[in-house]
């Protein structure tokens, strides 16, 4: 009775291993190449597989698309399941905290950046078709709701600090760090990706999200 089990439960491991693989062979090929020019042999090949293990996984190529752009949001919002508020560190320090490691987030995964650009591309085509998203975006707005209410019942944060405009904000000011690297670094000729230039951007991108939402 038992080796039925653990061969079932082997099976699946297998499965989820591979179904990972793909994905993340995936999420790569499309934020490099989009929905259009993204190849399923490329993935194939890359993920050590063959076309139709691919398709056997998830059936079609835009199917594909569609779980690599949800695996792409559940990967960001992490950073909130991940960070807990500790009561004991005061609402500032706290929201300093949480914007570095949302910089820090963006700068180590371009291809999360790429997806979003391409999804955006397509006019949010294929991110209606997920939408369980919404609520595991939420994550980001109840992690913040929580640090200013706190904030404002201290008297350090405006009474009317909107908490999903200051997400808007956090994310703007460290999406743009990475998706307008290379232009801005060619045109203003300072390299962003540069260590000391990423530490600069970062201490200054929380410097103005704390300022912004500072009781006067």
């Amino acid at each position: 009775m038992t080796k039925p089990s653990r061969s079932k439960a082997a099976s699946k491991a297998e499965e989820d291993g591979t179904r990972d693989r793909i994905l993340n062979v995936a999420l790569q090929e499309f934020s490099r190449h989009g929905l259009s020019g993204a190849r399923i042999d490329a993935i194939a090949a890359e993920s050590g597989l063959n076309k139709g293990m691919i398709y056997y996984y998830f059936g079609s190529k835009e199917d594909l698309y569609v779980a690599a752009l949800e695996e792409s949001y559940r990967r960001f919002r992490q950073i909130e399941g991940e960070f807990h508020v500790d009561e004991s560190l005061a609402p500032e320090p706290a929201l300093r905290k949480l914007v570095g490691a949302t910089f820090d987030f963006h700068a180590a995964h371009p291809e999360f950046i790429r997806m979003v650009m391409g999804e955006n591309i397509n006019h949010g085509e294929y991110i209606r078709k997920i939408p369980e998203l919404r609520a595991i975006n939420r994550s980001a707005i109840t992690v913040l709701e929580r640090l200013c209410q706190r904030g404002i019942a201290e008297g350090v944060f405006r009474a009317d600090v909107d908490p999903v405009d200051l997400h808007m904000s956090i994310s703007a000011l460290s999406f743009y760090n990475v998706s307008n690297r290379h232009t801005f670094s060619f045109i203003f000729d300072r390299d962003l990706g540069a260590p000391e230039v990423h530490a600069a951007r970062r201490e200054s991108v929380v410097d103005t999200i704390l300022r912004s939402v500072r009781a006067s």
